[in-house]
């Protein structure tokens, strides 16, 4: 039943094929079948609906750590603002749930913030837009989105926003159609059959002056291996293998907990019938009484026996804890990021490494969210009649993820020696040793000085 439900859920939630959006445009598009089957598939693992998944097998949500972990190292020290008063007044109503969205747009591989009129922005994920060519820059140079309403119990109503260039101007153009099936387009209607959108200009409108798009684009700083196009990949595609490992990884250790708890065996002759409903029971024992009551045939025969296996937890979390580890070095977060950092049994040159990494990831990520966020301003200047007004965006990130070693080192003796930080802490963390050993080699240390 579980399976059933989620094959009908994942047809809902699919975007259109190839043939269906080359259709729409009326020539080629950069978006392959092999892209859109990508972004479903990532899309289904950020819903924890993975091919892999099943009643035994549940999603971990590793996906949504993946993201919300690069998100969050990303914007925690982000400041922009725009010169202009009221340009910044709107751009900053705009950024206000840019975390949340931008979590998506990193595990479907790109992100896309356009103005709706003068005072506001909306998101659009890699699962609602249609690159259909992209510049040499790498962003897009004609650009379809698809909005989608259901009215009623089976009209669907899909809305095709077309952004390309005439004569290096921006040109928007609009188009409407109908369907009783969410897998299917159907056929083109006019905009007035959904109220919304009744009074959008079908277009096309050409925008003499406006020779860029109207809105940011971000893409993932990953090459695309699966279809070679400019299209975004998701950040965490490298590591998608492992993180199936993993979900089953932890389906093992969920079957270990459930099928080792204790029970008991009773013989059929300790069952008694319940006189109210007939049911087959046994009364209630002490606790101590669990090994048994033998009758008195010369037998020994035993009517209750404990089943209480050995636990193989342990070996099942290094397992999992393994797998989370390999992730973090494939999709280039730190140690102790998505594993339990108390597991990290790694030398100080390997975790300095392992942040280098993530270092330059963050890096890479928000130089594409800057000029994600450049290209926005400019959409909401030009919806604002300020596109040529003069103003400038600034955009900062602060980094402090890669820290040097020795100032920190210098910053926690400093912290020690003011009573801030316990010796045994100091030596926990620059000596890998767990609080135990760390105390006891203090103690041992404080020995020798007396």
């Amino acid at each position: 039943m579980f399976d059933g439900f989620r094959k009908i859920w994942r047809g809902l939630m699919r975007m259109f094929g190839y043939t269906t959006l080359k259709n729409i445009v009326g020539k080629d598009v950069t978006l392959s079948e092999q892209m859109i089957g990508a972004i479903n598939e990532w899309k289904a693992m950020m819903t924890g609906q993975a091919d892999w998944i099943t009643d035994y097998v549940r999603s971990l949500k590793i996906e949504d750590g993946i993201c919300r972990e690069f998100a969050d190292a990303v914007l925690i020290e982000m400041e922009s603002n725009v010169s202009i008063e009221k340009l910044d007044k709107i751009y900053q109503k705009s950024i206000a749930d840019l975390n949340e969205n931008l979590q998506d747009g990193l595990g479907l591989g790109s992100l896309v913030i356009k103005p709706i009129g003068e005072n506001k922005a909306e998101y659009i994920t890699a699962d609602k837009f249609i690159p259909i060519t992209f510049g040499d820059d790498g962003k897009p140079t004609d650009i379809g989105f698809l909005t989608i309403k259901r009215m009623g119990q089976n009209d669907y109503y899909t809305r095709f926003e077309r952004h390309y260039f005439v004569n290096g101007n921006l040109t928007i153009e609009n188009k409407c159609y109908h369907s009783q099936d969410p897998s299917d387009i159907g056929q083109q209607c006019s905009l007035e059959s959904v109220e919304e959108w009744a009074d959008i200009n079908p277009g096309p409108v050409t925008y003499p002056g406006m020779n860029q798009m109207d809105f940011g684009y971000y893409r993932n700083p990953i090459k695309n291996k699966v279809d070679g196009s400019a299209c975004g990949v998701s950040i965490f595609e490298s590591a998608k293998e492992l993180i199936k490992k993993a979900d089953i990884q932890g389906a093992r250790l969920d079957w270990e907990y459930e099928s080792g708890e204790r029970a008991i065996h009773v013989d059929d002759r300790a069952l008694k019938a319940d006189k109210k409903t007939g049911r087959l029971g046994v009364a209630k024992l002490n606790r101590r009484l669990y090994r048994g009551l033998n009758l008195e045939d010369g037998k020994d025969r035993e009517l209750f026996k404990e089943y209480s296996p050995s636990m193989r937890d342990d070996a099942y979390k290094r397992g999992l804890e393994e797998y989370k580890r390999e992730i973090e070095f494939n999709v280039g977060l730190a140690y102790g990021d998505l594993s339990d950092v108390q597991e990290v049994a790694k030398t100080a040159t390997e975790v300095k490494t392992s942040k280098t990494r993530k270092f330059n990831r963050v890096t890479s990520i928000q130089n594409n969210l800057k000029d994600c966020l450049t290209d926005l301003v400019a959409g909401l200047a030009f919806y604002n009649g300020l596109y040529n007004s003069g103003y400038e965006f600034s955009c900062d990130f602060k980094d402090s993820i890669l820290v040097d070693e020795e100032t920190e080192r210098q910053q926690d003796r400093a912290d020690v020696a003011a009573g801030f930080m316990q010796p045994w802490e100091y030596r926990a963390k620059w000596y890998n040793e767990d609080e135990a050993t760390a105390k006891k080699m203090v103690a041992q240390q404080a020995d020798v000085i007396e």
